[in-house]
């Protein structure tokens, strides 16, 4: 159930450079799943459209909501600026999430790339199974790695070699000889085409959470689609809209 609130943020740091770290105080946390995606509005009425920001983790009492994000534009670059007590426009929750039954009692492999790190890390608390964490960063800048590392394996590459392995989440697997049973990922998309055809390869599902510039968050608008095998419902085409179909689809469904 979609509800659009006034929140409160609790705290917020810098936690790498351009990549901040806010909890926010709302009742919205007590329907989030991990995959799910608020809305954040900009006081500046100047930007128009709020910014989709996905869920990162949800607090035990399930009144509060981590999100982790990278200042891209005018409107991150406002929410970077927010303090203990200030308030907060969000919409949430929205979008489906991860498929937390298909990874239940199996071999997994959670995957992240950049931003799509943190969407990764509510997906490891929730889910019961043998989970790697395999992660991309940069640079040595491996923001939420401590998190990771108590409650899963964790496996890292940079694009300079500075922490793990060098290059990609794809060389990390190769390079520790890893092998899972279902793929549950969230990052660019070059990352994610990688996935797919790793898992096509291999004969295991993947669940993807592709990474899109939203407008409306809410489906109305169209702005978000993705090339489906299947013809959506909505436009009469093969097309998905992520931001409500999505953000996460089974790899086979879509064309990337």
């Amino acid at each position: 159930m979609k509800e659009k609130q006034t929140a409160i943020v609790l705290s917020q740091a810098e936690i790498a450079p351009a990549i901040f770290d806010m909890w926010i105080e709302t009742s919205l946390a007590a329907q989030a799943k991990p995959g799910q995606f608020i809305a954040v509005f900009p006081k500046d009425k100047s930007t128009l459209l709020p910014r989709p920001i996905s869920i990162c983790e949800v607090r035990e009492d399930r009144k509060a909501l981590r999100i982790v994000y990278r200042v891209a534009g005018q409107g991150t670059a406002e929410f970077s600026g927010y303090q203990a007590g200030d308030s907060i426009a969000i919409l949430g929750t929205l979008g489906n999430g991860f498929p937390l039954e298909k990874g239940e009692g199996r071999k997994v492999f959670l995957m992240g790339g950049g931003i799509g790190v943190p969407p990764i890390l509510e997906l490891a608390k929730q889910m019961n199974a043998d989970k790697m964490v395999v992660v991309g960063y940069r640079d040595s800048n491996t923001f939420l790695r401590e998190d990771f590392e108590q409650i899963a394996r964790v496996y890292i590459a940079t694009e300079d070699g500075s922490v793990g392995t060098k290059g990609n989440v794809m060389n990390a697997i190769e390079e520790n000889g890893i092998e899972a049973d279902v793929i549950f990922a969230c990052g660019p998309m070059p990352m994610l085409r990688a996935i797919k055809a790793y898992a096509a390869q291999k004969g295991i599902k993947a669940y993807i959470s592709l990474e899109e510039h939203m407008a409306c968050g809410v489906g109305a608008c169209l702005g978000c689609v993705v090339s489906t095998k299947e013809v959506d419902h909505h436009s009469h085409v093969n097309n998905a809209r992520i931001c409500t179909d999505g953000p996460v689809f089974d790899a086979e469904d879509v064309n990337i």
